[in-house]
């Protein structure tokens, strides 16, 4: 067993956790002084934005004071975010690292330590490149399995023939925020005897059967890029049950080192800063209501949606179970009369910054087509889905105006 010198921690209390009435109220007054103070445009540049970072006053004097301390790279601040994380997830451990992919990375890395015999991951080809990549670079083969027409998530009734005696582990992503169907997924792996890495990318704050993402699969990883439901400019973090597995992630983030200058294996800079942390850090205590926000937004654009013939939503039976990261529809392109690439480009005229998330699925991709043989009808549903899907914004420093102009340009649109 590698040990990592890096202390361990169990969940503190914090403040991320408290639901008094008062506390509620200052989240809400938060919100509405964030929304009060954004940043004046010029009307020919206001647009409906997919994204917007989160920011406030407390976040700037702790980015400051950690520049005026001249202790710039993971120490204090990464250790507080992470008891933070622990706390509001209910992970006994949380690795913080300098993005989402070196999150898979390092889980991918840890458990080839423990099996380096196995070389092949299971998981879906509509994601975004990074969830690939990272099986790539621990050294690894994807093995890719079509998806849900309906929940675009993987087709859990199609992994098991893909399983065999090579099979690392298995990969499923919870596409745009909602879970995949990880209670099948768990049993798959438990049968096999097979760990599951969850690409929890766009999942902070979602929940399965109940259980926050975080807590259900073997190892579970997220980002927190600039337009994450929590936001640390670039970012990520493991969450896993396993504290050997968890030590050795952390060992490998950084350099291998057991202590300062003595490296026991091959290991990597993948640390967090501490002026990243300092931004995450303030997010954790107000993300649920940020998340009801964008549920909220969401809802409202879905109910009015609903009657327009060539739109069709991504199936979410318990709209609470989702982060809601991005609200995502399809277009028909017959019944609409135009290919959903002018209508988003069409909805980016009005000033609608609506979004293709993702136009080409991974196995599609010029690497992976040269390097692995993959073509055109290997996943039908996967490629199908990503000639139909496009996002709406419902990010949660929207105003009813905002989502009112969204719809007058749909309607225009396809009228």
């Amino acid at each position: 067993m590698i040990e990592s010198t890096e202390a361990r921690y169990t969940p503190a209390q914090t403040r991320a956790t408290k639901q008094s009435p008062d506390f509620i109220s200052a989240i809400a007054t938060e919100l509405q002084s964030m929304k009060a103070a954004k940043i004046e445009q010029s009307e020919s540049s206001k647009s409906v934005r997919i994204a917007r970072p989160f920011n406030n006053e407390q976040i700037e004097q702790r980015v400051l004071s950690i520049l005026r301390s001249g202790r710039l790279v993971q120490g204090k601040t990464v250790e507080e975010f992470e008891r933070s994380l622990s706390e509001y997830i209910g992970c006994r451990n949380v690795v913080c690292v300098n993005s989402g992919t070196a999150a898979l990375h390092l889980a991918f890395m840890a458990l080839k330590t423990e099996e380096p015999e196995k070389t092949e991951v299971i998981t879906t080809p509509l994601s975004f490149a990074a969830t690939a990549n990272a099986v790539i670079h621990a050294g690894c083969k994807p093995v890719f399995v079509d998806v849900d027409s309906k929940t675009f998530n993987i087709d859990a009734s199609l992994i098991q023939q893909k399983i065999n005696s090579s099979t690392l582990a298995l990969e499923p992503v919870d596409v745009y925020g909602l879970p995949a169907d990880l209670k099948e997924i768990a049993d798959l792996a438990a049968t096999n005897h097979i760990p599951v890495v969850e690409d929890a990318a766009e999942a902070i704050g979602a929940t399965s059967d109940g259980k926050k993402i975080g807590t259900i699969s073997t190892l579970s990883c997220f980002s927190t890029y600039a337009t994450k439901n929590i936001h640390t400019g670039e970012g990520g973090f493991v969450t896993t049950q396993d504290d050997h597995l968890a030590s050795l992630i952390r060992l490998f983030r950084n350099q291998g080192q057991v202590s300062r200058y003595n490296q026991t294996v091959l290991g990597y800079n993948f640390r967090m800063l501490e002026l990243c942390a300092a931004i995450g850090l303030e997010q954790v205590p107000v993300l649920d209501e940020l998340n009801r926000k964008r549920r909220e937004n969401a809802l409202y654009l879905k109910e009015r949606l609903q009657k327009i013939d060539s739109i069709d939503f991504q199936r979410v039976s318990d709209p609470k179970s989702h982060s809601w990261y991005l609200f995502t529809l399809t277009l028909d392109p017959q019944r609409a009369k135009l290919s959903r690439d002018s209508f988003v480009a069409k909805l980016k005229g009005h000033g609608i910054e609506a979004d293709i998330a993702w136009p080409t699925p991974i196995h599609l991709q010029p690497y992976f087509r040269e390097t692995f043989g993959c073509k055109k009808g290997d996943f039908p549903v996967a490629e199908a889905l990503a000639e139909r899907i496009f996002q709406l914004p419902i990010q949660p420093f929207l105003e009813r105006d905002d989502l009112d102009r969204v719809l007058d340009a749909i309607s225009e649109i396809l009228q």
